[in-house]
């Protein structure tokens, strides 16, 4: 089934949305570098490369049913943080956005009666539950920390030792 109309236009949308947020997270990673917090610069990096593999993953779907994939503007965002709670609040309300508009893409895919995004969507929701509930955690965490240099490091070094696949 061809992808048409509003859901196409949805769907590109929806790859703007997450290489948006892919550049939002190589921010945040610069801001924890300047913090001399490497291990979560990491990790922010590896979340803005799981953000451009969701857009891959939109424009794959897209061009196998045959539709236009097209890339709207990205604008560099203002990404301008104190402190690592800042980064991760950021991050976690990036998240709970992301995770609203692949809702909104569910609600139209079956207004459309398009089930042939329903695997896709399905996929999408259940990372985005797993996205927020990780970010939100570790939102918790830093929350506990305050600002204990011992438990940052604790953390930056948790935290660096993700696998780069985001695994």
């Amino acid at each position: 089934m061809e992808l048409t109309g509003k859901l196409a236009d949805a769907f590109n949308d929806q790859v703007t949305l997450e290489l948006r947020a892919s550049v939002v997270y190589r921010q945040l990673a610069v801001e924890m570098e300047i913090m001399d917090l490497p291990g979560i610069a990491d990790w922010f990096r590896a979340q803005s490369d799981e953000e451009t593999h969701h857009a891959e993953k939109f424009l794959g779907h897209m061009t196998d049913r045959d539709a236009r994939p097209a890339i709207g503007d990205i604008t560099a965002p203002v990404v301008s943080v104190a402190t690592v709670l800042d980064a991760f609040e950021a991050a976690l309300a990036h998240e709970k956005k992301v995770s609203e508009s692949i809702r909104d893409l569910y609600r139209l895919a079956q207004l459309e009666g398009d089930i042939d995004s329903v695997p896709l969507l399905n996929w999408f929701v259940n990372e985005q539950i797993e996205e927020e509930a990780t970010v939100s955690e570790i939102v918790g965490r830093v929350r506990l920390i305050e600002n204990d240099g011992n438990g940052l490091l604790r953390l930056d070094a948790e935290l660096g030792s993700r696998n780069p696949a985001g695994e």
